[in-house]
């Protein structure tokens, strides 16, 4: 199983982007999905997650600006970054919990993408 994200980049403060993170292999199901970020010289935190139900939840700091969604059909995460700050730069990663059988799962993990928001 592989997660592989895109869409980081450099943007300016107030600005969006769009990050989305596709999950690939023996996937039997997907469950719930995540995503977290780390800032320079800070410890990785979670940022958002979304059920397999759709339900979702946010972190204080980017309620209102944020918003996961995903597509089952293709196995895929988004995160919808609005109303960018510079305390926003980080790496982002994604993860997700994975079943690879009936009777397995396990949590996978993106590469992560870079997000740069210049002031």
């Amino acid at each position: 199983v592989q997660l592989v994200e895109s869409g980081g980049g450099l943007v300016q403060a107030g600005g969006s982007l769009t990050l989305s993170c596709v999950s690939s292999g023996n996937i039997y199901s997907i469950n719930t999905m995540r995503w977290y970020r780390q800032p320079p010289g800070k410890q990785r935190e979670l940022v958002a997650t979304i059920t397999s139900g759709g339900a979702v939840h946010y972190e204080d700091f980017v309620k209102g600006r944020f918003t996961i969604s995903r597509d089952n059909a293709k196995n895929t995460v988004y995160l919808q970054m609005n109303s960018l700050k510079f305390e926003d730069t980080a790496i982002y990663y994604c993860s997700a919990d994975i079943q690879v059988s009936r009777n397995y799962k396990y949590d996978y993990w993106g590469q992560g993408a870079q997000i740069t928001v210049s002031s």
